[in-house]
């Protein structure tokens, strides 16, 4: 990796400014444009990609233009636009057999700040709920960011009934009762098979409490559809809708949903929907495709990430994710980067 000058990293610095002030289309664009510039020079692999594409730098005039890296090179090199020692290294919830990413984060407080800002934007403040985490495959292992996105969120939460679970349903069971009984605000947010295991064993009438699925099935239950995962949680905790996060280990920002799959991404985020035939050319609102996310917060790693979700762009920003890539596992680009 080419040595990064100190105006190099003064500017980061700034762009870190930028991306947390309100920002209209134009603003997004410009910084996404001055991070690419620093990105195609700064991350190693980044650049190599670009360079095996045959593409100049100084020739992208839009984000139009900006090519995305696959997501699955995460699994085989650095992705960083830093130099030192790492803050944390997150890693993804890999099914077995398959490669972890790895994400180097140079900076937790950045990271922090991204995820809080962006909780408070949907939701208001985190001292405001009662928060409980179902996320038992996620706890098992070293590296999730979602863990350390809920264990500050729980932090921030301060309530005594706030923390974490595992396969602990009948103590779930029997916290949720309580916080109905005293009329307390809650959110439950758990990985989508351990909601479907608690539901097997328990429902209850909540009408106030904020239900969150996220992470799948990660190999436990067959797969089911995400209307029909709602349907199943719906009728188990007695409330009128299922929201959703959508995140991952190779970015720092996320989306929210508040019911039907429909997903409103961090202001830090913006979705394209790409062709799966040609993945240089993009989508119209409404037509699926491959999506890709541009992530400002990924200021020190890779912004222009190439996921191996289908999804759908809607109105505005929000957009659907509609199910997962055949074979994706073996459709990145790492034969690019070999050698």
């Amino acid at each position: 990796m080419n040595s990064i000058p100190k105006s190099i990293r003064e500017k980061l610095l700034d762009l870190e400014g930028k991306i947390f002030s309100p920002m209209t289309g134009g603003d997004f664009d410009n910084i996404a444009l001055e991070i690419f510039k620093i990105q195609a020079l700064y991350c190693k692999p980044y650049s190599r990609y670009l360079e095996l594409l045959e593409i100049d730098p100084d020739k992208i005039n839009s984000p139009g233009q900006i090519p995305f890296l696959p997501v699955s090179i995460f699994k085989s090199h650095d992705i960083r636009c830093f130099e030192g020692s790492p803050e944390a290294i997150f890693t993804s919830s890999a099914t077995t057999g398959m490669t972890p990413s790895i994400h180097p984060v140079k900076s937790l407080g950045l990271y922090k700040k991204s995820f809080t800002e962006t909780f408070r934007l949907f939701f208001g403040e985190p001292s405001n709920y009662n928060i409980l985490a179902l996320l038992p495959s996620y706890l098992e292992r070293e590296g999730s960011s979602l863990v350390y996105m809920m264990e500050s969120l729980i932090d921030q939460s301060s309530k005594n009934e706030s923390g974490f679970y595992l396969y602990n349903f009948d103590h779930l069971y029997n916290k949720l009762r309580q916080l109905r009984d005293t009329g307390q605000k809650c959110i439950l947010l758990g990985v989508t098979f351990a909601l479907l295991d608690f539901a097997e064993k328990h429902s209850l009438e909540y009408p106030g409490l904020t239900v969150i699925e996220t992470g799948g099935m990660k190999g436990r239950k067959k797969e089911v559809s995400r209307s029909e995962v709602h349907s199943i949680l719906k009728k188990a905790f007695g409330v009128g809708r299922i929201g959703s996060e959508y995140g991952m280990a190779e970015l720092m920002s996320q989306a929210w949903s508040f019911g039907e799959g429909l997903f409103h991404p961090s202001p830090r985020m913006r979705v394209v929907i790409r062709d799966l035939n040609d993945p240089f050319r993009y989508r119209k609102p409404g037509r699926s495709g491959g999506v890709n996310i541009i992530d400002l917060a990924n200021l020190y790693s890779c912004s222009f990430i190439e996921t191996e979700d289908m999804g759908i762009k809607e109105a505005g920003e929000s957009f659907r994710i509609t199910g997962r890539i055949n074979n994706s596992e073996i459709r990145g680009c790492n034969l690019l980067l070999e050698g």
